[in-house]
């Protein structure tokens, strides 16, 4: 008989240590949910004074955490006009996706190959409450799993320099992924291509997951592009 001791120690993945989140975390994910949800578009002036306000925060961790934002290329620092949240064009879009696709594909077929057992299993929990708020209509917090996903394909090939790599790019396009799900029709879309994406992985099909992940990257561009 299975004891609780021996399921914790057999899937450690599942049960992440919980942690207490300093004022820098708190402030850089509200600024950048204020970004990615379009309440500072691309183009405008991070008013330090009014964000603030409206964070309850000083400037000083408002601060660092446009410092972060702009190492994560979603603010630029602009000579004489301060931190501008970035516009990206067509063409920028076109080339992030173009590599992001390559880096997903190669750290699905690695997890599909190598990851142990504990961490599909994870990967699939993020799924099922990933669909639990796409139910839900919660777009924001459904968008925040799904990039949590993309980033445990990766993150489960255990490749650290493809980890790094794959994190620099999905971070600077978040805004842009994130209005690829605007309407009912094209997060359905999503949803159906993702739906996919767990079959395969959870029979380590690594030929099909490759597929599936090019097919979603594809249509994410055509879905934003239209947008743009």
């Amino acid at each position: 008989m299975t004891s609780e001791a021996d399921i914790t120690s057999e899937a450690p993945e599942l049960y992440p240590r919980i942690t207490r989140r300093t004022l820098h975390e708190e402030v850089l994910e509200r600024l950048r949910d204020m970004i990615i949800e379009g309440r500072l578009g691309p183009g405008q002036r991070i008013n330090e004074g009014q964000v603030g306000a409206q964070l309850g925060v000083s400037r000083t961790p408002l601060r660092e955490a446009i410092k972060t934002l702009a190492s994560e290329g979603l603010v630029e620092i602009q000579p004489a006009k301060g931190a501008v949240v970035r516009r990206f064009t067509a063409k920028d879009l076109y080339q992030v996706l173009q590599v992001l696709k390559a880096l997903e594909q190669l750290g699905a077929r690695m997890t599909c190959e190598q990851a142990s057992d504990a961490a599909v299993a994870a990967i699939n929990a993020l799924h099922i409450e990933m669909m639990e708020l796409y139910r839900a209509g919660n777009r924001l917090e459904y968008f925040k799993l799904n990039q949590a996903i993309h980033s445990a394909f990766v993150a489960s090939s255990g490749n650290d320099v493809l980890v790094e790599m794959h994190s620099t790019l999905q971070s600077r396009i978040k805004r842009l992924r994130f209005i690829g799900n605007e309407g009912p029709v094209k997060w359905a879309g999503a949803v159906a291509e993702h739906e996919e994406m767990m079959v395969a992985l959870l029979k380590r099909d690594s030929d099909t997951l490759s597929e599936i992940i090019g097919r979603h990257m594809d249509s994410t561009l055509e879905r934003v592009r239209e947008v743009l």
